[in-house]
């Protein structure tokens, strides 16, 4: 299978939520190399990293949305923890021995654009306005450097 592309239409217009989604095609990619390599442990470690990455991203994403009141929080909410449940799963299987990377692997590819194009387009409208005013506070000790710190230190 074949790295994933950013193209413009992922684009949510938020820089540092555009600039995690990339870091995640990043991992998927990673994941798509370690497969054709055959290296399990480089395999582990990209799960690892990917899941961890993963659950900061969508910690930073839902801070992000209850602090501009987001009504569908719960429902957003809801869809990342069934995701990571899934990703979870595959994360044991991977652990017990078994070949999960290129079942993993179409997982993501499948899941992350969608999740983007809909679900994650579906906030931007709604809060964009107050998450722009808040990632632009960009000197030291403000929101986005206390937040990024706190989800990606």
């Amino acid at each position: 299978m074949a790295h994933l592309h950013w193209s413009n239409d992922l684009n949510t217009g938020i820089e540092v939520i555009d600039g995690q989604h990339k870091q995640i095609v990043e991992y998927i990619n990673r994941l798509n190399d370690a497969r054709i390599s055959g290296d399990r442990h480089e395999i582990g470690e990209v799960i690892e990293g990917m899941v961890d990455y993963t659950l900061s991203h969508f910690a930073f994403e839902e801070t992000l949305m209850s602090d501009a009141s987001y009504q569908f929080l719960h429902g957003h909410k809801k869809i990342h923890e069934i995701f990571v449940s899934r990703i979870h799963k595959f994360h044991e299987r991977f652990a017990a021995g078994e070949e999960v990377t290129e079942e993993l692997h179409a997982l993501l590819c499948r899941w992350l654009f969608n999740h983007i194009r809909s679900d994650d387009a579906a906030y931007v409208g709604a809060v964009r306005g107050k998450m722009l005013k808040l990632v632009g506070e960009k000197h030291e000790g403000g929101w986005l450097s206390r937040s990024l710190s706190r989800f990606f230190a």
